[in-house]
């Protein structure tokens, strides 16, 4: 029986060291490396002073060898923080002081952001820092406490590992509405859990070859990775550039010869927007799997209806429930582009609850809020208990048993299965990002050049999945464009929390409180959106 993450990695290489394992372009490792690899950087960060449940920072760019790095921080019995090379240093200086990491693992990818990180004086001195490059540390912004020619010289065997299956095993930094993002920490148990109701629900083999499209801090990737260990197959890690190439992406899962494609729709939508499957296409292709934000059924019906041999099915669940809680597979091609598809029914150990505000349960076919119960829970927030305690409440009836309030609305159908409806706060979901507007506006107010701001979402059946939109009031004498915005908030933000549509405004509408007329201004972008005069008084920025 499976205990701890790694191990599946441990047994395949015993079984099969000469088995590939992961693949990205050139780079490739078989289970053997892989294991002999993350053995070493286990002893290296043991020797570093990484203890049990100390936390290894990730700031290192998709690949193989990122993989060894996450394995190498398991066995080392900390837990690893996966960072975003590609967001602002500001952003990720948030995450790192909130984690505080005993160890940052960089690469030349990295070393602008981490020189940044050091510079200001915001971290802690005491953080080690592994670099892993082959330039010896001679290109390291900083000084390494050891390198990846220290790496090399570290004994390759097994190191015996402390760690339960209850202890962390990474943590995953999602968007947060005041301006701060929040560290959720997910289980071995958990991870564990989800990926032996999947190995065995979608038949999962050693002879699979599985997607990797999702970046490493994101929660989908937990699946491509310790999905495909599980079954002793293959990942073949997408380059993050293809997805602004969707001909090539399609392309890659051809010469890939993927039997498992596993993204959020957004690159799915986009695909079928540009037509890129041809019909019959990607022979090898078993099984297509999304998750993370709605996937509009006239994109769906592109893609049923060109690989009618494939099977589909919608995932759901935040990143406090790990991975995913609820599944559908689509029996059938839909009829029209307006049918509703279900987020499902239960994962084994899972449980959906759609309950009113006393927390009762809504009678079928009702909109209520969306809660959940089970294995896949969180123990909650990094270092933050207020909002652990606000997310994750207890069942009126059994204190003990946990709930995770998702923030998301739902229905249960006649045919017993749950419908997503929306979002009951303004949390929205775009490009398969998790985003809280909040944090989107917080970094507006910081923006010298504007007197207020205000950050809305709208609908659509495009690429985005829901549009982000600004409304700004400049200061007065200051000259501001959309372009100039879009860089600073773009020195503060990653880039898929940009807005996509930017209005300047004399002044933000208000409501009759004289708080800042919200649905108001939606209305009315809406309303711009299908060819209306606009309502609000604006300006052109």
């Amino acid at each position: 029986m499976t205990r701890l993450l790694q191990e599946w990695v441990t047994r395949e290489a015993e079984r099969r060291p000469d088995t590939t394992a992961v693949v990205m372009g050139g780079e490739r490792y078989t289970y053997g490396q892989l294991d002999r690899c993350s053995n070493m950087l286990a002893h290296a960060l043991r020797a570093a002073g990484c203890e049990r449940g100390d936390r290894v920072c990730l700031l290192l760019p998709k690949s193989p060898t990122t993989v060894v790095t996450l394995l190498g921080a398991l066995k080392a019995d900390a837990c690893y923080v996966p960072l975003d090379v590609s967001s602002p240093a500001p952003r990720i200086a948030k995450i790192v002081e909130s984690a505080e990491p005993r160890v940052i693992l960089a690469s030349a990818r990295g070393a602008a952001t981490l020189r940044a990180l050091f510079e200001d004086g915001r971290l802690r001195a005491s953080i080690r820092i592994g670099w892993l490059e082959a330039d010896g540390g001679a290109g390291a912004p900083c000084d390494a406490t050891f390198t990846l020619e220290d790496v090399r010289r570290m004994p390759s065997h097994d190191r015996a590992c402390a760690n339960s299956p209850a202890d962390r095993a990474h943590i995953l930094y999602t968007s947060g509405s005041t301006g701060t993002p929040k560290g959720v920490m997910i289980t071995h148990a958990s991870v564990i859990h989800f990926v032996e109701w999947a190995k065995a629900y979608f038949g999962l083999a050693a002879t699979d070859r599985v997607s990797g499209h999702s970046p490493f801090h994101f929660d989908l990737s937990t699946f491509d990775l310790f999905g495909t260990f599980a079954a002793g197959a293959q990942v073949h890690l997408v380059p993050p550039e293809l997805n602004v190439v969707p001909h090539k992406l399609a392309e890659f899962i051809r010469e890939s010869q993927l039997t498992q494609w596993f993204s959020v729709p957004s690159i799915l939508t986009l695909m079928a927007q540009l037509d890129v499957v041809r019909r019959d296409d990607f022979p090898t292709l078993e099984r297509l799997l999304w998750c993370g934000e709605v996937f509009p059924t006239r994109a769906l019906r592109y893609w049923m209806t060109r690989l009618p041999r494939v099977s589909f099915t919608n995932l759901y669940g935040p990143t406090e429930a790990t991975i995913a809680s609820s599944y559908h597979t689509v029996p059938r091609c839909p009829e029209d582009d307006h049918a509703a598809i279900p987020i499902g029914r239960p994962c084994a150990g899972e449980a959906l609850l759609v309950l009113n505000g006393a927390l009762l349960p809504v009678a079928p076919g009702e909109v209520g809020e969306l809660y959940i119960r089970g294995v896949g829970l969180s123990p909650g927030y990094w270092r933050d208990p207020e909002k652990t305690r606000a997310a994750f409440v207890a069942d009126p009836a059994e204190p003990r048993d946990r709930r995770y309030r998702t923030g998301d609305l739902a229905r249960v159908g006649e045919d017993g299965l749950v419908y997503f409806a929306g979002r009951a706060d303004s949390q929205i979901k775009a490009r398969g990002y998790r985003i809280e507007l909040g944090e989107i506006e917080a970094a507006l107010q910081t923006l010298a050049e504007l007197e207020e701001s205000v950050v809305v979402a709208l609908r659509t059946d495009g690429f985005e999945g829901t549009m982000i939109c600004c409304g700004y009031v400049p200061r007065p004498g200051v000259v501001v464009t959309p372009l100039s915005l879009r860089a600073r908030l773009g020195a503060l933000l990653p880039a898929y929390m940009l807005p996509a549509q930017w209005k300047a405004y004399d002044r933000l509408p208000r409501n009759a409180n004289g708080k800042i007329d919200r649905p108001g201004i939606r209305d009315a972008w809406s309303s711009e959106a299908a060819g209306a005069l606009p309502v609000a008084k604006r300006r052109e920025g």
